[in-house]
């Protein structure tokens, strides 16, 4: 293990000094984000960003919490971002999202508000027996994510605050009933008093913040979508750049002596890739860390970020090291791994969000290590967390783990590191 850890700082401290490489992994994207910067105005103040997301709203429920979360989809602080229509047929809702025309629809079923709070009369029955809580349903539409996402976010936010009021309150409204502290005459109006003003919770991670600080958080930074985009991107050069330093070796002659010491191809092969993995950590970190202390971009979960970009880069490792394992000299790994980079571009979303593409784009960019990795840092900017990444995080895992079981199969077959 230590061999391997060796080999991939040695590969990272000889990509830090090369200057011509350090230009096209930093300086390149980072160039980039400011233009993108400059011609969508988020340096003037005129930042468009997510907007007037389409969003069906069938509140079957008609009650008290059912009220309050279509309330909330309708409330001046989302004006700007949701564009709310409200419906009372799940079925033609469905219907609406699978012709594309709205990011997803919030269906809300009826009972959803006896099933948290006690009907009146009934907490003080013996034989009352409270029912399971009522899921609410939000029905997606695939080629929408980044939408369908900030949708999905708000009412899992609210379904948390709720659940979250529920149990804490109820506990507390025992504790007094035991302490004496409180008739349990009243405890059934002080029950449901829990939730009167459960749409007015301020504690929802992307909707009900009214500071400016919340304004600007629901806006969405542009900076947030097009500083991960380039680096998405310019990782695609980065993995190509070091999986070349497989064959270059093995091309300079510096691949069989280091075999003829104590290290087994595995060892070798390993460090290497750990390597280009280090790599693309590292260029990726800056030029988020850059875009947060220059630009004051604002990542939203730490412990999601970091576990989305190792996410990220090991998936794109796997590309980089599956375009080694089909090349045959170094020079086909730097055409192969620059064009790949600008098709992953585009296809990902690099340039343009992935819900103005066509449906066959939108399909095939699932393909890139880009589309996931953004999708996942539009959740994090919009104010999710870790728990809300689970879809990005696994697919990029997938993809990773699907090519590097690909290039070995690969190498071993080519005999790239043989002795």
């Amino acid at each position: 293990m230590k061999k391997l850890f060796l080999i991939g700082l040695k590969d990272l401290k000889l990509m830090f000094r090369d200057r011509a490489a350090l230009t096209f992994m930093l300086l390149a994207p980072f160039l980039l984000t400011i233009g993108m910067g400059f011609v969508t105005g988020r340096f003037s103040g005129n930042s468009s960003g997510l907007s007037d997301i389409p969003v069906v709203i069938v509140n079957l429920d008609n009650e008290q919490l059912g009220d309050a979360l279509a309330d909330v989809f309708n409330s001046e602080d989302l004006a700007d971002l949701m564009e709310p229509t409200a419906s009372s047929d799940p079925e033609a809702a469905r219907r609406l999202i699978d012709e594309d025309k709205a990011s997803a629809a919030v269906i809300i079923p009826k009972g959803f508000t006896q099933s948290i709070i006690p009907a009146e009369g009934t907490m003080l029955d013996p034989d009352f027996v409270q029912p399971k809580p009522v899921q609410i349903e939000v029905y997606a539409n695939p080629s929408r994510p980044t939408g369908a996402g900030v949708v999905k976010a708000i009412v899992d936010e609210f379904v948390s605050r709720v659940e979250e009021g529920r149990v804490s309150g109820m506990t507390s409204i025992i504790g007094l009933m035991q302490s004496g502290l409180l008739n349990p005459q009243n405890a059934e109006s002080e029950a449901r008093a829990l939730f009167e003003n459960v749409e007015q919770t301020e504690n929802a991670a992307i909707t009900l913040k009214t500071d400016k600080e919340g304004a600007q958080a629901v806006e969405f930074d542009l900076l947030a979508y097009f500083a991960p985009g380039m680096a998405l991107m310019f990782l695609m050069y980065t993995v190509s750049y070091g999986g070349r330093s497989i064959l270059a070796e093995r091309a300079q002659g510096t691949l069989p002596r280091l075999l003829t010491s104590p290290t087994s191809n595995a060892q070798f092969l390993g460090g290497k890739v750990l390597g280009v993995f280090f790599m693309g950590i590292a260029q990726v970190g800056i030029l988020i860390l850059a875009s947060a202390l220059l630009f004051r971009v604002k990542w939203g979960d730490p412990l999601g970020m970091v576990v989305l970009i190792l996410a990220a880069v090991f998936a794109a490792t796997g590309w980089g090291v599956m375009i080694t394992a089909f090349a045959r000299t170094p020079a086909q790994v730097a055409s192969v791994g620059s064009a790949i980079m600008l098709i992953f571009g585009i296809l990902g979303g690099s340039f343009i969000n992935l819900e103005q593409l066509p449906p066959l784009i939108q399909t095939l960019s699932k393909i890139t290590p880009n589309a996931w990795g953004l999708d996942g840092f539009t959740t994090l900017a919009l104010g999710g967390t870790l728990k809300n990444l689970g879809e990005p995080i696994m697919a990029l895992l997938l993809m990773g783990v699907v090519l590097f079981g690909i290039s070995v199969v690969l190498f071993n077959r080519n005999g790239v590191v043989q002795k």
